[in-house]
């Protein structure tokens, strides 16, 4: 009867464990202090992180094209609060306004 109850208790660890790990698979974990002439270029859109949800850290997420080699989409993670950045979000909201 005990190694059942320690055994469930174990379990139920594990399966915790990988639910908390997985929780934070979409957050950025730092800014960057710039960006390359080709990402500028090439944003296609943004979207807010707050940090009222999994995410520890505020920030901006713009999604880069995709080039040819790449296997998935890049996202840089930018400071709202940095002059650049809002100039950025200003230019992709006029693009998208077009």
């Amino acid at each position: 009867m005990k190694f059942q109850a320690i055994f469930f208790l174990l379990l139920l660890t594990c399966m915790y464990l990988s639910l908390a790990q997985g929780s934070y698979g979409n957050c950025c974990l730092g800014h960057v202090k710039k960006m390359r002439k080709y990402a500028r270029q090439n944003i296609e859109s943004y979207r807010m992180q707050e940090t009222d949800g999994d995410c520890n850290l505020r920030a901006v997420v713009f999604q880069i094209k995709k080039r040819p080699s790449q296997d998935k989409q890049p996202n840089i993670c930018a400071n709202p609060q940095e002059p650049w950045v809002q100039a950025l979000i200003k230019g992709v909201d006029r693009r998208m306004q077009q």
